[in-house]
């Protein structure tokens, strides 16, 4: 599992940081990473409507951008539904 973490740390600084700041994802990187790194775990992941949508509903604080803790919530309910978990 620590494997696991240091993978999904690492990725998530490698996407965030190519706009700047590597604690937030901006649009665009949460965009590229969903893409390249989620495509079959989130429905519709070419479809840039149905990822705004879903950028929407994990920025809690409503900035404008992805945190790697509202990133996590996306995570853990991929993982949920990946192996079989009641949500």
């Amino acid at each position: 599992m620590e494997s696991a973490i240091g993978v999904l740390v690492s990725q998530f600084k490698a996407y965030a940081g190519s706009d700047g700041s590597s604690d937030t994802l901006s649009r665009d990187e949460f965009h590229r990473l969903v893409k390249s790194q989620l495509p079959n775990f989130v429905t519709n992941a070419g479809d840039s409507t149905a990822i705004d949508q879903l950028m929407s509903s994990l920025d809690k604080n409503n900035d404008g951008e992805v945190s790697f803790l509202e990133f996590w919530q996306l995570i853990g309910h991929l993982a949920s539904i990946h192996g079989g978990f009641s949500l």
